[in-house]
């Protein structure tokens, strides 16, 4: 009688070994697992020593290997700046030298079936966390929002193609919150093993759609949605002999090799941890996130001018044209912008951006370039006869100022949410 092996006792090529090693080697220095507990008081001292760690390496492979650029700019709020690619190219170097002593020390071993599976398992939560994560503010349309006063008086050519898409998601709840539910089911799915499969094809589906999106609006979070689609087919080329048998060659098709079933207390273990695993790294960022949200909302009714766009009736100050203030826009919560090339305020398709802070009792009015910023860039003194008329006046760079501004009537069309089921003429 022939009996059929499973993939624990097959013996696997020198090269399936090598392949193993590098892509679990790349993807635990890209995951970085144990950095995941950062916020906890306990592993945040290890988070830290880990990172200055690697950016010592990272600096030092950038001076005598990489030279992706001189003087590397750290991660910001974008993951594709000159530090972002000399990390990859230190993760592949890493990688690619620790997979070659691996394999080449490693004699004892016929194969990494089981740490294969496990490697799968730990890419599955990475990949749920990050879709559970993003999805969840899409689905209470929270990451993207609906075009400011701001924007809606920027002319459309001078917006950047980022700025343009993300307003053109910001722009309809209902598409974000749709788009959010399908990430979150995404990440639903892969924390599954019965489901992992159609998880990763959803989150394929889903990361290939951003990933484009990144790529086609310059997007500066490319590299991360590109890993994130490049995981999510890691994890079906296992299932790839599978799927193709199914969908494509209608044969019939095995199920996935799996270890032998875990004793009962760690099962409860198991369980735990995951439950640990979806509060600590989804609903507790949502929830910490909504309450930052609703207190902003909640203080942004205060201490606030009335909203909307004033022209500037008259400037008196001995500046040059293009710092004259053409037009001015109070938004919603305490912030607005200028039509001005000013470089006091922070620049952005030829308008100037602040927040600003009131002083009710003294009757001023703090301009700073960013509402984090702890001193600001110039303080007025502001009276408001009525809401449809505010007059400012002080000094700006030791000029004396005075500004008085009238409410315009402006309407944009594009803030009437406009929706028809009949649309007889294109619009």
């Amino acid at each position: 009688m022939q009996t059929t092996l499973t993939p624990s006792a097959l013996a696997w090529p020198w090269w399936r070994k090598w392949l193993f090693c590098f892509s679990c080697l790349y993807l635990l220095l890209f995951m970085s697992p144990w950095t995941w507990l950062s916020s906890v008081p306990g592993f945040a001292t290890l988070a830290g020593l880990y990172g200055d760690a690697e950016s010592w390496l990272v600096n030092k492979g950038n001076a005598h290997l990489f030279h992706v650029k001189d003087v590397l700019v750290p991660l910001n709020g974008s993951g594709d700046t000159s530090y972002g690619y000399a990390q990859l190219c230190f993760y592949a170097l890493a990688a690619m030298v620790g997979a070659t002593l691996w394999v080449l020390l490693d004699h004892r071993h016929r194969n990494y079936a089981l740490a294969y599976y496990w490697l799968l398992v730990l890419v599955r939560y990475f990949l749920a966390l990050s879709a559970l994560s993003y999805g969840i503010l899409k689905l209470f349309a929270l990451q993207m929002i609906f075009p400011p006063l701001s924007a809606l008086a920027t002319p459309l050519g001078d917006l950047l193609p980022m700025r343009l898409s993300w307003y053109f998601i910001g722009y309809s709840q209902p598409y974000q919150m749709f788009s959010g539910a399908v990430e979150v089911l995404a990440g639903v799915l892969l924390l599954w093993r019965r489901t992992s499969t159609l998880g990763a094809v959803v989150a394929a589906s889903v990361f290939l759609n951003v990933m484009m999106m990144n790529l086609c609006y310059d997007i500066p979070v490319k590299l991360f949605s590109m890993h994130l689609f490049a995981f999510s087919l890691f994890l079906l080329v296992g299932d790839a002999e599978r799927l193709l048998n199914f969908f494509v060659f209608n044969r019939p098709t095995q199920p996935s090799w799996t270890p032998p079933p875990l004793p009962r207390r760690w099962r409860i273990a198991q369980l735990t941890l995951k439950t640990i695993f979806i509060l600590l790294f989804a609903l507790l960022p949502f929830y910490q996130f909504y309450q930052q949200k609703a207190m902003m909302a909640g203080s942004s009714s205060k201490g606030r001018l009335t909203t909307g766009v004033f022209e500037v009736e008259k400037f008196d100050a001995p500046l040059p044209d293009s710092l004259r203030w053409k037009d001015v826009i109070f938004e919603t919560n305490p912030t607005g912008s200028i039509l001005t090339a000013d470089t006091l305020l922070r620049q952005r398709y030829r308008r100037g951006y602040f927040a600003y802070t009131l002083d009710s009792a003294q009757h001023t009015i703090a301009f700073k370039k960013m509402a984090s910023d702890s001193l600001p860039a110039f303080t007025l003194r502001y009276a408001q006869p009525d809401t449809n008329h505010v007059v400012l006046r002080g000094k700006i760079r030791n000029d004396s100022v005075f500004v008085a501004l009238r409410r315009q009537k402006r309407h944009f069309q594009l803030a009437e949410r406009q929706f028809h089921w009949l649309s007889e003429a294109n619009r």
